[in-house]
């Protein structure tokens, strides 16, 4: 029986989701159909960039995400806090940059109350609350998502119907190690599917996107549009600065658990990281002095998971 999206996704347990969503019937709508030889990858791209814009508007981080041919992945932290401290305009500004919205709001952010009455004035009041708690839904998110990629892709198509296939799936990440092993696993889909041989080759994922950024290997003005990923703690914090959004780890351990956990060979899987690939520090040039600098403190940087 499935279950109601609001019984999957409890804040007050866990503010970390794994979300997926398929094409219909399974049906390569993101890559390359085998059957007819017509190759759809560029619609990867239009992924990516939408999870970049949905991003940008919702009080939703993202700390992981993969597209693949037939389906996408994300790992998501919902910012409540983030999402209490926008004001009233940044809330009505950022729902208008998705829908025409309520035309006394837009009077609102035109004018003000000036030319409001008491009465319109409510109605504003009412509309930026429920505009507040849609920013901080992951329904929604994945909603901006999947509607516009299917749109897009039907007028590409020349068709209508469903692109994918029935409403997102959702898991609650309930403590680090949950959180860690759900990055790990969106992480190493290109890897797992036999599409790519390390991390740093693994395009539209954010793996690739973390790795850049660690080594500087792209430019803002080059690269295509990525989404802003949740960041990792900083090897060098202190343990009274330390706050929330993070990641509690260490971006090169992460880096050092994906290269282990995608050289273990699975049966179910057709892909892995060969053996003859070098460790992933000595390919990114990451000298063991960094790695070293995060060790003293071990203790207090972890306090569910040590990868």
């Amino acid at each position: 029986m499935t279950l109601a999206r609001k019984s999957q996704i409890d804040l007050t347990q866990t503010p970390y989701y794994h979300c997926t969503s398929r094409c219909v019937r399974g049906a390569f709508l993101c890559g390359e159909n085998t059957v007819t030889g017509q190759a759809y990858n560029h619609r990867k791209q239009w992924l990516v960039e939408r999870i970049a814009f949905a991003e940008s508007i919702f009080a939703i981080d993202v700390c992981a995400y993969a597209v693949m041919s037939n389906h996408f992945h994300v790992a998501l932290r919902v910012n409540e806090d983030g999402c209490k401290k926008l004001s009233d305009l940044e809330v009505a500004q950022n729902w208008l940059r998705l829908y025409h919205g309520n035309r006394f709001v837009r009077l609102w952010l035109q004018y003000g109350d000036a030319l409001l009455s008491n009465a319109e004035r409510a109605t504003v009041t009412k509309y930026l609350n429920i505009y507040r708690q849609r920013l901080n839904s992951i329904s929604w998110f994945m909603r901006i998502i999947n509607e516009h990629i299917s749109r897009k892709s039907n007028q590409e198509d020349g068709c209508k119907g469903h692109f994918w296939q029935g409403r997102f799936k959702s898991q609650a990440l309930l403590d680090e190690s949950a959180l860690l092993t759900c990055m790990a696993y969106v992480d190493l889909n290109p890897i797992r599917a036999n599409l790519a041989q390390t991390p740093e080759e693994s395009s539209y994922t954010s793996i690739q996107t973390r790795i850049q950024s660690y080594t500087k290997q792209s430019s803002e003005n080059q690269e295509p549009l990525k989404p802003r990923l949740l960041p990792f703690m900083k090897a060098n914090f202190q343990s009274e600065e330390y706050s929330p959004p993070f990641i509690p780890y260490i971006d090169i351990d992460y880096f050092e658990f994906i290269d282990w956990a995608g050289r273990v060979l699975r049966a179910d899987k057709a892909g892995a990281i060969p053996e003859k690939v070098k460790p992933i520090l000595e390919r990114l040039n990451i000298s063991t002095q960094q790695l070293f600098q995060t060790l003293p403190r071990l203790e207090t940087k972890f306090s569910h998971a040590i990868v």
